[in-house]
Formats: structure tokens, sequence, C-alpha cells
């Protein structure tokens, strides 16, 4: 079989090789058969069990240890610890290459180190980009094949071309004789390591088994990585869902959207509108990268191919599209198991089982302690299974996006829905994105959590050099008027008695709809001290319980909560220095003057 013939891929493969030492090398080629033997392999080995009710599924269970992304693990090194920025963790690259050469010398004995080439986005396509991950985990291979295009036709693609190599161990040589764990992966923290090296474009992570942490195509390629590359090259790579949305005339609009955790991210990319003739489909729930087309517009493209989400929450109420794209094909990780085989996660039905296997392997039942799932168990699903996948999403040439949402938890403050006045603006709301924590979730109510653009953690650089390269897309676009118009949204305002104004789910559509006809330039809005409120009866509420003065709450400024919120803003761009652009706290400047003019007539 005619692998490859590029010189920097095959020299590379040679001497990480020379370096892991893995007893064999295996190039992998995509196909099912492949996939098929590997999933018969993990079984074998314990790490995955057959699930009956799904078919070709599986279930896994990690090491208790090994759950999560490991943020505190995380490095970005580049030369000049500035330029990594006060967000990031920053390593000195020489040190920490001549650290990670000593952990990965020997560390694939006794086991396969498998070759992926694998594309970030659809094949061919002029957004897209490639990289190879080389791994001893066979569990990744599988997930990789679903999270990505994989196998020899990324390779035909290369040809001697540039791609982004990606080394993997789970940092556990097998001795001779030696039996194997069902989960391999460095127990102690401290010996896990997710590096980044934005300026040679190549990732190194050892220690983790776990999806973040070793499945470098998602956020250490598409985010960190991309990011740096976007930034070098003049596009986008940002955490954003891609929607499409279809009027009841036919006309269609794409919209990319960068919500923080636990804002509704997953459950708005895969929307079921409950307005009658409207129709909205799915392009990606987590990353979107961004080129400007010969039209002069941001074409967007979902980098990945399958969905790797939370499973706990996910439900027939709250995303029966999800549900539906995990009936199949699918690996659920760290999830409860039930005694038919199939699988549960909190708040999966509205009952618990009266008996399950939980994701630590013991007997679980209703009252436990313990949580049947981890909090943080996921699925892994291919796009292609999902009953609202947008025709697009495997286009080469991408989607045009034509608007962009920032949002987040906001129980007060925040409106409803309003545009910016234009991109520099827009930018500057992006910076401002906040969540308020609930009482479950750190123990203090209404803590205003900054996370810009939704992208704290997978910038790949100076956060304030992020900021400063967005307003340069906007100045470099062919025509200002082709770029995307931009929204914040905030699902989650609530009333005097604490309880949300807004219904959420299927109804958000309804914003979407004000948001698609001030796209199409058919609905009016009311300018205010923050930006283009929906002016009264623009926004579609036939149908809706909601009183004259929720509607009004929803969409009410508040120029107090504002003006607090920029004096905790001007706190946090403070750390970026003379980073931070000149631009965004001009703006910054004159949004706290139109807000004291407003509380002063209020």
């Amino acid at each position: 079989m005619n692998l490859t013939k590029n010189v920097k891929l095959l020299a590379w493969v040679e001497a990480m090789t020379k370096l892991c030492k893995p007893d064999s090398v295996r190039w992998c080629d995509g196909s099912q058969t492949e996939a098929d033997e590997l999933c018969r392999l993990l079984v074998k080995g314990g790490t995955f069990i057959p699930l009956p009710k799904r078919p070709g599924s599986f279930l896994c269970r990690s090491n208790p240890a090994d759950v999560a992304r490991s943020e505190d693990r995380t490095f970005i090194c580049c030369k000049e610890e500035i330029n990594a920025g006060p967000t990031n963790k920053w390593a000195d690259p020489v040190a920490m290459k001549k650290e990670l050469l000593a952990r990965f010398d020997g560390c694939m004995k006794g086991r396969t180190m498998f070759v992926i080439p694998f594309s970030m986005g659809p094949i061919g396509s002029p957004i897209s980009h490639i990289g190879v991950e080389l791994t001893d985990s066979p569990y990744v291979v599988v997930n990789m094949r679903i999270m990505t295009r994989m196998g020899q036709a990324v390779l035909d693609a290369l040809g001697n071309g540039e791609f982004v190599p990606c080394l993997h161990s789970v940092g556990c040589p097998l001795a001779p004789g030696q039996k194997d764990v069902a989960w391999p992966c460095q127990a102690d923290a401290a010996n896990k390591y997710i590096v980044h090296f934005p300026e040679e474009r190549s990732i190194w992570s050892f220690g983790s088994g776990y999806g973040g942490n070793a499945l470098l195509g998602k956020k250490c390629f598409a985010l960190r990585i991309a990011s740096s590359m976007a930034r070098d090259q003049g596009w986008l790579a940002e955490h954003m869902l891609i929607l499409g949305l279809t009027n009841p005339q036919g006309e269609k609009i794409y919209v990319a959207a960068a919500f923080p955790s636990a804002c509704g991210k997953t459950n708005l990319a895969m929307l079921q509108p409950s307005l009658p003739g409207w129709k909205a489909e799915c392009v990606g729930d987590d990353i979107a990268w961004m080129k400007f087309g010969e039209d002069g517009r941001l074409y967007a493209i979902n980098p990945e191919a399958g969905f790797f989400g939370v499973a706990p929450g996910t439900s027939m109420r709250t995303n029966p599209n999800a549900m539906k794209a995990l009936e199949k094909n699918c690996i659920f990780t760290n999830v409860a198991q039930t005694p038919d085989g199939d699988v549960w996660w909190e708040d999966m039905t509205d009952e618990q089982p009266p008996h399950l296997t939980s994701w630590t392997n013991k007997p679980w039942a209703p009252g436990s302690n313990e949580k049947a799932a981890h909090p943080n168990a996921r699925y892994t699903a291919p796009i292609s299974q999902c009953p609202v996948a947008d025709p697009a999403y495997n286009d080469p040439k991408g989607v045009p996006i034509s608007a962009i949402l920032f949002g987040g938890r906001r129980p007060a403050t925040v409106p409803l829905v309003f545009e910016a006045f234009n991109w520099q603006y827009g930018t500057l709301l992006g910076s401002m994105q906040a969540s308020e924590t609930t009482a479950a979730a750190t123990g203090m109510v209404g803590q205003l959590r900054h996370d810009p653009m939704a992208m704290l953690p997978f910038c790949g650089y100076n956060m304030g050099d992020y900021f400063a390269h967005w307003l340069k897309i906007g100045r470099t676009a062919k025509d200002q008027g082709k770029l995307p118009r931009i929204f914040f949204v905030n699902w989650f305002r609530k009333g005097h008695d604490g309880k949300f104004l807004w219904p959420g789910f299927g109804e958000n559509c309804r914003v979407l709809k004000w948001i698609f006809e001030r796209v199409k330039g058919t609905s009016k809005a009311v300018e205010s001290a923050i930006g283009h409120l929906p002016m009264p009866g623009a926004l579609d509420v036939t149908g809706l319980n909601l009183s004259h003065a929720s509607l009004h709450e929803l969409l009410h400024v508040d120029p107090k909560g504002w003006l607090a919120d920029i004096e905790s803003l001007k706190l946090q761009n403070a750390k970026f220095g003379d980073r931070f652009p000149k631009e965004l706290t001009h703006e910054l400047h004159e949004l706290e003057k139109r807000l004291v003019n407003l509380e002063v007539t209020v």
C-alpha cells in the first residue's frame, strides 16, 4: 500500500519510533475493518464493554485519576513568556523539550505505536489543516476516527505538504510478560503533560488517556495551535458552534455562537425550533474555523467530524437530536450501565433506574451519595448520525457566517438579546463575556467568572494579542458590510421571584428569528446605551405565556449592573498591560459614558 512519500513525516515517525521504542508501528487507514479489529482488542483487554442495545457502540471506564482535561498541566511553550500571556501556563520550550524527551524515552515499550493521519475539516478544503498523531492508545485511535477525517485519504491529500505533528503516550511501558490494565495512564497529576509549541506548531501529550488531553485534534490542535496559526495567517479559530437557520420562506443564514460552559451551547447547536416553519440544522457544536472567501464573506467549517459531548443532563427533553445521534456507533466514557446492557446518566430519564453499575464499576441505586455517571462523562458520536446535521457540514467551501453570538449565564444585568453597533464594539462585547456561577458549582451565588469569547482555556497565545487580532480581521475585511453582525444573548435572566423569565430550549428560536430578521434588514431595533435592542413587538412571543412585565424585564438595560461589570472588567484588562488594544479601551470608555448618562436619566 502506498502510504506516503512525505519526507518530513517519514523522518519524524522514524525519529519518534527511536525515541519511544514501541514493539511495532502501525499506520492507520481509517477503515471500518481496522476500527472493528481495534474495538475487538479493546474488548479483549477489558477497556470496552459492548452495548447490545446500541449497535456498534461501547462503554468505557477510565481510571478515576484521568477523567477530565488537565488544565493545570497544560502548557504553552514559546520563547518569550509575555507571548503566552497571563491566562496561559507558560514553560520555556527548551527546558520543556528536554523534560519531555526524558519522559518519552522508551515510553511505548511493549505497545504498538499507531500513526494517525487526520484532517481537521473536510479533506482538501482551503479552510482545513492536516495533523498526524502518534499514539500508543487504541482508545485514541477509535475516538479519532469518529472525531476527524482519518486515514489514507488524508495522506493522499497531504502529499509533501505541511502537517502538525502530535505526539501522545499514556506513559506506561510494558515489561516483557507484564499484563496491561484496562485504562493505562499516569495516576499522579504531576506526571501528566499537555504541551503546545505554537512557534513550531507541534503538540506533545504524556500520561493521560482522557479525550481532551489525548485526542490531540480536539482542543489542542483545533484551538490552541490553530488560534496561533489563525493569527499568523489572517483567519479565526474559535470555540463556537455553527448553526444553519431557515425561515418558512426557505431563506437560510448561518450563525456561529460562543458560550462558556453550562450555557446551552450543545442544545442550541441541535435546536428544535418551536415556531412553525422554522428549521435549524447543525454544522458543529464546539469549534469553528473561519476564513475570508473570494466574495469577502467569512466562511466557516467545523474542523471536527464528531461530537465529544458531556452526557449528564442530555435527555429527550433537553436535546432530543443528540439522543437520537447516540443510538449506534458511539463510544461512551464514564457513564453508568443498566442491567440489560444499556447506558444511563444523571437526568437522562425522569426516573432513576432501581439498579445500575456506576462509572466506577460498583453497584449503584437511587439515594447513593455518589453519582452514577461521572459529571464529565462523555459520548463520542459521528455528526453524520445527527438527525439535524446540516447538508453542508462536509462542504469544503464552508458556510457563510451572517451572525456571531456571544452570551453567558447572567441572572441579571444582561438583556435577552441585543446587537452590537459594529465589529469593533462587538469585539469588546466578546471580551466582556462572563457567566455568573451557581452555589452548586462554587459555593457562591452570583460570582462573575470572565471567559472572553469562551476562549480563556483555549487561546494559544497572549489574549491581549487575540483581541487585537479580532480587530485586525474587522479592519482587513474587503467589504465591511459583509462582516458577520455581532449579537449578545442571555437565556438565563431571572425575575424578582428567582425564576427564569425566558423558557429557553426550543423557544430560543424566537431570538434567532429576530437575529435572522436583523441580518435580512426586515426588523427594526431601538438604540440603547449597550447596543440595538428589539423594538416593541419585534420579538415574536406569540403563544408564549409571557407577561408584558416579564418581557420588559428581559430587555431592560440596568446601568448600575453594567457599570459594576465594567469595573470588574477593568481589573481583568489590566492583566494584559499594553497588550490590551487601545481601541477596546476607547470602546469601553465610550460605553461607560453612555451608561453614566443613562443612569442619570433613569
